[in-house]
C-alpha cells in the first residue's frame, strides 16, 4: 500500500484483508496468527502518532 493513502482507504484494505484472514471463514491453522497481525496493523496505521513512529522507523519492530 503507498504512504499516502487516506483513512477510506485504510478501512477498506483492512476489511478486504480481515475477510480473508478471519478464523471463521479461513479454516488454515495459521489464520489466527494473521488476523492478530492484519490487527495490529490496523491499530498501527489508524492512530496518527503510532503511524508516524511507524513511517519514522519504517518497520513494525517498533511495536512487537
Amino acid at each position: 500500500m503507498k504512504r499516502d493513502f487516506t483513512e477510506d482507504d485504510l478501512k477498506k484494505a483492512y476489511r478486504k484483508k480481515v475477510i480473508k484472514v478471519h478464523p471463521d471463514k479461513n479454516p488454515a491453522p495459521q489464520a489466527t496468527d494473521a488476523f492478530k497481525k492484519v490487527s495490529a496493523a490496523m491499530a498501527c496505521l489508524s492512530d496518527a502518532t503510532k503511524r508516524r513512529q511507524y513511517d519514522q522507523a519504517g518497520n513494525a519492530e517498533v511495536f512487537e
